[in-house]
């Protein structure tokens, strides 16, 4: 997925730029200069095209922030990682030092840079816009990121000047397995223990791999890609440059797999960030199976694993249908188990139901089993087909769809997971009007 940075001083207006285009207010914004100090980052769309986006601190030298150079680090980090560079003045301060310096460092970049004007909030303003013309960065797009004026225009340049996706310039159609988790749970011992070489350096450091590492697999039947990833922290524990973008790209390559295989730790348990990485897997609809490593360091009794299965289950509600597997990558303990599964689960994703299947099962299920009745109207389910999606996702045609609620939706999903085994595979349930 391309990846767009708004850069500029402190105070410009990049972070009310960026909650706009990621639709969220994601990032803090107040009058204070230097607010920013991290990068955030979020996904936006427009025209069916998606792209990440990144907010950067602002960029200044010689001032009395004791967070100055991390910040310019951070931004030219940004400058290196982006395709599309937005850089953003204020219309209202004219061209500063700053400006001047960003604009120097930006023209040397060999990037596409988009000048955009922010806080143009009338004609008079919009005139004054033109002494950027200065800067040498062709025509200012002038916009006012606090209510949206010139954003669309912005947000088609930025399309145009996006290069094309990566991932549909794959030479094939294999399927992507990504290996996921918080740092040090034995992502690249995985890796390595499956391919069957060093492929990747381990090291009992938390961090070691920064970059989301592509292998082809193709051993005992199975041909696809590996995809080993750097560990995810919490937010506030990614204080490195370098670990900012190995996380940005550990959540790219899950957008763009097919299956990921969440590990844990044992000796860790289920923790906070683990069930983070687990919600961003399920909200890009990727098939999941959870691995369970270090096992062989864990006292264990007569009903250890299914006390952690259920414990695991219960967790992870309410999409808790994901094959668990309990392996040590040390000792290479089950870890074939572990792509069988993911394939598994990789057809299960892509499997089509036939409508007159999908009735024959489910109609009278829901005559023997109906919808309770809500304020005295009875609810009918007509007929049920699944949606031409790349993920599965069905659509149950019924003549009061208001009422129906989510114990009975559950009920359905249930019941076709049982039937059609999607164990790992997140299903979406659409009631529609007949």
């Amino acid at each position: 997925m391309s990846l767009v940075a708004i850069v500029g001083r402190p105070n410009v207006g990049k972070s009310t730029l960026f909650n706009r285009l990621v639709g969220q207010r994601k990032a803090i914004v107040d009058a204070t200069a230097g607010t920013t100090r991290d990068r955030h980052y979020g996904k936006t769309d427009w025209n069916g095209r998606e792209f990440s986006v990144i907010d950067t601190g602002g960029y200044t030298v010689n001032s009395e922030d004791i967070f100055e150079d991390e910040i310019r680090r951070q931004v030219l980090l940004a400058i290196d990682e982006a395709d599309v560079i937005l850089f953003l003045v204020e219309v209202s301060t004219g061209i500063t030092d700053l400006d001047a310096l960003m604009a120097d460092i930006l023209r040397r970049s060999n990037k596409k840079v988009f000048l955009v004007c922010n806080k143009v909030d009338n004609n008079d303003q919009l005139y004054s816009s033109h002494e950027f013309y200065a800067l040498g960065l062709g025509d200012p797009y002038c916009i006012s990121s606090m209510s949206g004026s010139g954003t669309g225009d912005l947000m088609d340049a930025i399309l145009e000047a996006l290069p094309e996706d990566p991932a549909a310039d794959e030479n094939d159609d294999l399927p992507r397995i990504t290996i996921v988790g918080r740092p040090n749970v034995g992502k690249s011992s995985l890796t390595n223990a499956l391919l069957g070489e060093e492929r990747n350096i381990v090291t009992s450091i938390a961090g070691t791999t920064r970059d989301s590492i592509h292998t082809r697999y193709n051993k005992f039947g199975m041909d696809f890609y590996l995809v080993d990833t750097a560990g995810m922290r919490k937010k506030g524990k990614t204080m490195e440059d370098l670990e900012f973008y190995s996380v940005m790209r550990s959540i790219r390559a899950i957008e763009n797999s097919d299956v990921c295989i969440l590990m844990l730790d044992a000796q860790q348990g289920l923790e906070s960030q683990d069930l983070n990485i687990h919600n961003l897997i399920v909200r890009n609809r990727k098939g999941c199976v959870i691995v369970v490593n270090k096992w062989d360091l864990i006292e264990k009794g007569n009903n250890t694993m299914k006390e952690w299965t259920e414990f695991l289950k219960k967790k992870l509600a309410p999409f808790n249908d994901i094959p668990i597997i309990f392996t040590s990558v040390l000792n290479k303990q089950r870890i074939l188990d572990v792509l069988q599964t993911a394939m598994r689960v990789h057809q299960s994703r892509k499997r089509r139901i036939a409508t007159s299947e999908l009735n024959e099962f489910l109609l009278p299920l829901i005559e023997n089993y109906p919808p309770p009745a809500t304020k005295g109207k009875y609810i009918k389910i007509k007929y049920v087909t699944q949606l031409p999606t790349p993920t599965p996702q069905f659509a149950f045609f019924v003549n009061l769809p208001q009422y129906i609620r989510e114990p009975y939706r559950r009920f359905l999903e249930n019941n076709m997971r049982e039937r059609w085994d999607f164990s790992g595979v997140p299903m979406q349930i659409y009631f529609r009007q007949k």
